[in-house]
């Protein structure tokens, strides 16, 4: 485990969400795909962004915190060794590999990388 990759969070309301993290907390936007549903908002200097997911477009999206790792893919036959049910196999993303599980309380976290093959 190497960081924090990023935070999500739902948005019921996801234009007005928007506008509470950029006019109200004042967070400058990292990137802006509002067309397939989510945002990202920096926070002060650090790399991870929270990034809001609309509820329109992502029904069954929770709080989320994902973590870098150096290989998603080999990491997920390791982790599942260890006990970790995740909730799919590793799936691409724009920037590398992810996948998602529950910790023994039911939050939900993910593991991604930045390997883009």
């Amino acid at each position: 485990m190497k960081n924090y990759d990023n935070f999500f969070f739902p948005a019921e309301d996801f234009e007005e969400s928007k506008k509470f993290y950029s006019e109200v907390l004042g967070l400058p936007v990292k990137f802006d795909f509002s067309d397939y549903g989510m945002i990202a908002f920096k926070v002060g200097k650090e790399e991870p962004a929270i990034i809001l997911k609309d509820k329109k477009r992502f029904p069954n999206a929770k709080p989320a915190i994902w973590i870098e790792v150096g290989d998603v893919r080999k990491l997920f036959p390791e982790m599942t060794k260890k006990g970790v049910r995740f909730l799919s196999e590793p799936f691409k993303i724009k920037t590398g590999w992810a996948a998602e599980f529950n910790d023994p309380s039911g939050n939900l976290l993910g593991i991604t990388d930045y390997i883009n093959d």
